[in-house]
């Protein structure tokens, strides 16, 4: 049992603060972008596999869900964050057998995640016995195997967790949960229960569907877009192309959001640069202005700013009925109208205020807005997902939308902006603790069994389980457990507490360093790597934001002869669980892909043709609210929702603290230690707060303050993070992830959908004690408050 270092070392060293970049994109991101790519492909390698990315013929970029146009694609149909996932994935750089044995488990506790990152790709399957504290290597037979036994002595399959990450293909996601309900358990976390988990839920109750509503098309014919909690410009970089174009034809953006993000306010497309004509322009100009208004909302006070809005829809209501609320749409497609107007006149304007921290002049702008807008689309992340109340402020959107009708109408409707790859289509393949009834009863019958009806676990759960005993085999297919999920140390003890962990991976993470008794790390196939089978070279699909099923096939010589692709480590892992007990053909299903697709259409809804379809290219898949107006709830209409604003009661000294991305990063994989778009270099460490909360509390810039984040009387600690002077709301705080996972609580999640609370954590600041001994310094001074965040005269 290993868990000391669970939490990324400490290092401040040379970490430094100047002003962030006004302009996202542009010639520095081509520079990145090329500099990225170059360094760890070559130049030839690196430039054929990034006019890859993203094209008909080519592979699905690993990064960000963003849908690529269903017609003409650019050269360069990729981000600068997408290149950084494509070149960490495709680097030259290799993790063999060696380097384990000259680096231990406690050496390499004591590295940060950047260098775990930076050693290269996996090539090898590796074991860690018990009682080892390095790992060895070990043959494939061996490790399943190994697993076989493991699983197959517990007394309940529901002894064991199956974790997925967004990375997985549909093909074997669709395999995977098909083995795991086989075994006898719906214990199926994935990384959607710490992401949109809660757009899910808010979603399917309120329009019947727990995906987004709005095609790229959309965009080119919408009035107004409200981005909401959400940091395009680092996150989901693709999209600025989207959100250009819509105010190239008039479209009016708001931002609403705690920091000034750079992608919310000005963009220099690259794409402009394969264009002479364009380039000039694009390089001596200013770049595009994206938001009309940002509003400078505090942390978890979209609720109440989406409730003040509406509350000025409704004034305007009264006195022309009729002309602001879309009433014939309302009489025939909805449900709750009236509750929710009396609950709006009901609302206390101090409430609404206090809680969004905003000014009536500026919700009155916001509102302004939506009233001349015919068509509004609303997107969002992050940011409002992961709150106690996440479910109730992503139905007070939908509350929103309905009262204009902005939902099954070309230029609108709901945007949840996923961050994964396919994080999206492994939920439609059935990766979920709690499967309906009737997904159940198709696979049953497809199978011939009885799967499970009883509810598995999601992540939060998972956790609980294996730090009570409860759950003793952890399998990850994909991703960094240990760092993604809430309470770092309370996870490790967790997963070291199992029998046995077993991860399949691309590259090195932290998930490996904290073990069961036994583990395993199994290399797979990245998504940019030919896969090739008794069959012949096959490709997989994938599932992006707007519910597009989009062809992905490798190009890249992978990166050793003995990586397995996923659908043959799950293939392989049924055989070796289930063994007499399954007679599906397994193999011949791993060997050619394009029989799981015959297995999936006779499954899953939506998928008829799917090897005739996915062919030819892209298909969507049907969506009843966006398509015909359906809405698939208990009352079989749209539900407006009643959502009392509830804030973080902080006491005095305390503050709201969020976790965040910087732009050096994907999910938890740290490609580099610079975040210039807020102006933080060389450095992770670091806590962003109001200059006046700084005064008031007696710190300077640069520094070192210990975090304890306070939840039910039990307290968590963070320390040496350096002070950095920021444009962000008074008494509200943020810091990166994973570093700052460690503050939040594995007991606080939303209401409903059971999503990690990392945007909400009630935290205390004090000096780090020997500050001098730390001598570390931001230097430079920040830029100050944007000018968009004053409200207009």
């Amino acid at each position: 049992m290993i868990t000391p270092g669970a939490q990324p070392p400490i290092e401040t060293t040379g970490i430094h603060q100047g002003k962030r970049r006004e302009i996202a994109a542009g010639l520095p991101a081509v520079k990145q972008t090329l500099r990225y790519a170059w360094g760890r492909m070559g130049i030839v390698k690196g430039t054929q596999a990034l006019l890859r990315v993203n094209q008909k013929d080519g592979f699905s970029c690993q990064s960000c869900a963003w849908p690529s146009p269903d017609d003409h694609r650019s050269f360069a149909e990729f981000c600068e964050n997408g290149a950084k996932a494509v070149s960490d994935e495709g680097t030259r750089k290799r993790i063999t057998p060696e380097f384990f044995a000259q680096n231990t488990i406690p050496n390499l506790l004591k590295r940060s995640d950047h260098w775990l990152n930076e050693q290269g790709r996996l090539t090898h399957p590796m074991v860690r016995r018990e009682g080892s504290y390095r790992y060895e290597p070990i043959q494939w037979e061996d490790a399943f195997a190994l697993i076989g036994s493991e699983l197959r002595s517990l007394d309940s399959p529901d002894q064991a967790a199956f974790y997925t990450s967004g990375r997985t293909s549909n093909e074997a996601a669709y395999l995977y949960q098909l083995f795991v309900r086989l075994f006898g358990t719906n214990n199926l976390p994935d990384c959607s229960n710490m992401c949109h988990e809660s757009s899910g839920s808010a979603l399917s109750q309120a329009i019947g569907i727990g995906k987004g509503t709005v095609t790229l098309d959309d965009f080119l014919h919408t009035d107004a877009i409200f981005v909401v909690g959400q940091n395009p410009g680092t996150n989901h970089p693709r999209m600025l192309t989207s959100l250009q174009r819509a105010k190239a034809r008039g479209a009016k953006l708001v931002s609403v959001n705690p920091l000034p993000e750079t992608g919310n306010f000005r963009v220099k497309n690259p794409q402009d640069f394969a264009n002479p004509l364009k380039a000039i322009g694009t390089l001596s100009g200013s770049g595009t202005q994206l938001s009309d208004l940002w509003l400078p909302v505090k942390i978890n006070g979209d609720l109440a700013f989406f409730k003040g809005v509406m509350i000025e829809l409704l004034a305007e209501e009264r006195k022309s009925p009729g002309k602001i609320f879309d009433l014939e749409f309302i009489k025939k497609y909805t449900s709750g109208y009236e509750e929710l107007i009396e609950s709006l006149e009901r609302a206390d304007w101090k409430e609404i205020l206090e809680s969004s921290g905003l000014s009536r002049q500026q919700i009155r702008q916001a509102a302004e807005i939506a009233m001349n807008a015919k068509t509004i689309i609303c997107c969002w992340a992050m940011g409002l997902t992961q709150h106690k109340n996440a479910v109730a402020t992503i139905r007070e959107i939908a509350n929103f939308l309905l009262l204009r009708g902005n939902i099954g109408k070309k230029g609108a409707g709901a945007c949840p902006v996923r961050g994964h790859s396919n994080v999206q289509g492994d939920r439609t393949m059935g990766i979920w603790d709690r499967p309906t009834a009737a997904f159940l009863d198709k696979l049953g019958a497809r199978y011939q069994f009885n799967p499970p009806s009883k509810h598995g676990v999601a992540v939060v759960d998972t956790i609980m389980g294996m730090h009570q005993g409860a759950i003793k085999v952890f399998f990850g297919l994909g991703g960094n457990f240990l760092s993604a999920t809430p309470d770092t140390e309370f996870t490790a003890e967790a997963l070291s507490r199992c029998n046995l962990t077993v991860h399949v991976s691309t590259k090195l993470n932290r998930s490996h360093l904290i073990t069961g008794r036994q583990a395993l790390i199994l290399p797979c196939l990245g998504r940019s790597e030919i896969d090739r089978q008794a069959s012949g070279d096959q490709f997989v699909s994938v599932e992006n934001s707007m519910g597009i099923i989009n062809p992905s096939r490798g190009k890249l010589e992978p990166a050793s002869e003995h990586l397995l692709s996923e659908a043959q480590i799950v293939a392989r892992l049924a055989r070796a669980v289930l063994g007499e007990r399954s007679t599906l053909p397994w193999e011949k299903w791993a060997s050619d892909y394009s029989l799981i697709r015959i297995e999936i259409e006779n499954v899953i809804p939506g998928f008829d043709r799917f090897n005739d379809r996915i062919a030819q290219g892209t298909f969507y898949l049907p969506n009843a609210a966006r398509d015909r107006r359906e809405f698939r709830t208990q009352t079989g209409k749209a539900n407006f929702t009643v959502n009392a604003i509830e804030p973080l009661p902080l006491e005095p000294g305390q503050y709201v603290l969020m976790t965040m991305r910087s732009h050096d990063q994907f999910n938890t994989t740290i490609y580099g230690l610079n975040d210039r778009y807020r102006g933080i270099y060389n450095g992770r460490r670091v806590i962003f707060m109001n200059r006046d909360d700084m005064k008031e509390a007696g710190f300077v810039q640069g520094q070192p303050v210990d975090i304890t984040s306070h939840f039910e009387g039990v307290e968590r600690r963070a320390e040496r993070f350096l002070v950095a002077p920021y444009s962000i709301p008074r008494r509200c705080v943020a810091v990166y992830f994973p570093e700052g996972n460690v503050l939040v609580p594995v007991g606080s999640f939303a209401e409903k959908s059971k999503t990690p609370v990392s945007k909400s954590v009630c935290v205390t600041l004090a000096p780090s004690p020997d500050v001098a001994a730390v001598g570390v310094q931001i230097r430079e001074e920040a830029a100050g408050t944007h000018p968009l965040a004053q409200p207009a005269a």
